[in-house]
């Protein structure tokens, strides 16, 4: 009897430490749905997901992406209910919060417009006549963040970059940012060939900036996840097996050639 109750304990503490060894591999990491980049409806669930995927991998881990609307993904991760949030470009006020990564992603914004409805700009403050579309939760650079919050630019927000297609097609506005691949993404998944014919960008860059991984300050093992994460990122870099993911043939349809 008494051999039997030190087998069961020693099995018992075999599976705890398992468990806890298991928990402790495994990351969570909370996404807005920015395809190409996080794709719900992917396979692999987007490029950079994969990437990150592979990445978290070499050093050990697991990776669920938990797919929210991007301001609750972010206060989410910031309250420590995830390991990480991904991706975002760099805001002062968002160090608070968060660790960076080193950067992960070179994103180009541009605005979209119907082609029967060409416009000119050369800076933020042009922008002030036209009736603008914005998804909820994102940032399009600290020149057009300043000009909204001084009320310079007659912008609306809604939920997703469809929407916005849609309402530029019904003429509810005359333009709005977004990232170039994520935007031709969209138009071909999930407008029909005769709408997204209508609508172009202009060939203006708003905003070209780098994006980054979020670590958590709330989490205790940020500091040592965030330099696992960066070291094993240049590794990549290094290597070439980075660019291999933004040339590989799976996504040439989905990455313009133009930026």
């Amino acid at each position: 009897m008494k051999r039997y109750l030190t087998m069961l304990l020693v099995s018992l503490f075999t599976w705890i430490e398992a468990v806890t060894a298991d928990d402790t591999q495994h990351l969570s990491i909370a996404v807005g749905d920015w395809p190409p980049y996080f794709d719900q409806e992917a396979s692999d669930q987007g490029i950079v997901a994969q990437l990150l995927r592979d990445v978290f991998a070499e050093e050990g881990f697991t990776v669920s992406y938990h797919f929210l609307p991007w301001k609750r993904a972010y206060y989410e991760a910031a309250t420590g209910k995830h390991d990480a949030t991904a991706v975002w470009m760099h805001a002062e006020e968002r160090e608070q919060d968060f660790t960076f990564s080193d950067p992960v992603l070179k994103e180009r914004f541009v605005v979209f417009h119907l082609k029967s409805q060409p416009i000119s700009w050369s800076t933020v403050e042009d922008l002030s006549d036209l009736r603008l579309g914005g998804s909820i939760g994102y940032s399009y650079g600290s020149a057009f963040d300043q000009a909204v919050e001084d009320d310079l630019l007659n912008i609306e927000w809604v939920a997703s970059t469809v929407l916005n297609f849609r309402r530029l097609l019904f003429d509810r506005i005359d333009a709005f940012p977004e990232e170039i691949n994520v935007g031709y993404h969209i138009l071909r998944r999930e407008l029909d060939p005769e709408e997204s014919s209508r609508i172009t960008h202009h060939p203006r860059s708003l905003l070209e900036n780098e994006s980054f991984v979020l670590f958590p300050k709330t989490r205790p093992d940020t500091p040592q996840l965030a330099k696992r994460f960066n070291q094993r990122l240049q590794a990549f870099r290094d290597d070439g097996r980075y660019d291999r993911y933004f040339k590989n043939p799976q996504y040439s349809m989905q990455l313009r050639q133009d930026q």
